[in-house]
């Protein structure tokens, strides 16, 4: 029961649900005996990015995505077969020296970082990814097909520094279907921005390192990405802190907490209006 009340911590934490959502559930999770994150996700309240952010977190992991996107030597695929890679919900990242970096849906599966270490003679360390990525990875590098809908989605930079806010906005973003991209702070955000070109971002104001106020000066200043709506957000839920997010030149402000249904609805605006009605151009 610990263990579920800190599931749902995180994710009120998160933002990605309210504390009323959460007793909700707990509520439904105590009738039914099911497990809270399957309750929430049949439910539409939480997606396996959701979820798999929160293992995680909570087992000290790394998550990854983007698995598709990325070139993989042969070797390292042979590790693992295609189809056990979708039976197990696995796939192989890298080796480095003699451990083998592993994509898992349930990093808590002993049995088969047992066997695959036992096969490999390489010691596993898991990484934290959801069904889907590994879907697409398989169908991509062991099948040769295209990813689902990689040429049609808008994308979207998300920058900030919390890790838990920043993957629970980009998963809200997801879940609206567009293409995501990361950064954890205004240097990285500058570089994203710069190599990828995405068509919207949305960044906090105030990060270390470089703000996201700098961030958003530089990219101003250049005329490659000078276009590039941005949507503020800050912990400063304040009319003054609104009124000079918007005197900078930023498209929109938002205050955090950030509400899901509120943040797609304003990213659409600000594609809409920056973009029209016409498809996003390809990027790459």
């Amino acid at each position: 029961m610990a263990q579920r009340k800190r599931f749902g911590e995180i994710l009120v934490e998160a933002g990605i649900l309210s504390e009323k959502t959460l007793q909700t559930a707990l509520a439904r999770q105590r009738e039914s005996g099911r497990h809270l994150g399957q309750i929430l996700e049949e439910h539409g309240i939480v997606t396996e990015r959701d979820i798999s952010i929160v293992l995680a977190r909570q087992f000290g992991l790394k998550t990854v995505k983007d698995i598709c996107h990325h070139r993989f030597p042969r070797e390292v695929l042979a590790l693992v077969d295609g189809d056990e890679a979708l039976k197990k919900l696995i796939f192989p990242l890298k080796v480095e020296g003699r451990k083998l970096h592993l994509a898992m849906v349930n990093p808590l599966d002993m049995q088969t970082i047992d066997e695959l270490g036992f096969r490999t003679g390489l010691s596993i360390a898991p990484c934290v990814t959801t069904r889907s990525e590994i879907v697409d990875a398989v169908d991509r590098h062991y099948r040769g097909r295209q990813p689902r809908d990689l040429q049609t989605w808008w994308t979207v930079l998300v920058v900030d520094d919390q890790e838990l806010v920043r993957c629970a906005i980009a998963a809200a973003m997801e879940r609206a279907g567009y293409r995501v991209l990361q950064a954890n702070n205004g240097a990285e955000g500058i570089k994203v921005a710069m190599t990828r070109m995405p068509h919207l971002i949305v960044s906090d104001t105030i990060m270390p390192q470089l703000s996201g106020d700098a961030m958003f000066r530089s990219l101003q200043s250049n005329p490659r990405t000078k276009k590039i709506p941005v949507i503020g957000l800050s912990s400063k839920s304040t009319p003054e802190e609104e009124a000079r997010v918007l005197d900078l030149g930023y498209f929109d402000f938002i205050a955090k907490p950030i509400n899901a249904i509120r943040l797609q609805a304003r990213v659409r605006r600000a594609l809409k209006f920056v973009y029209g009605d016409n498809p996003p151009p390809r990027l790459d």
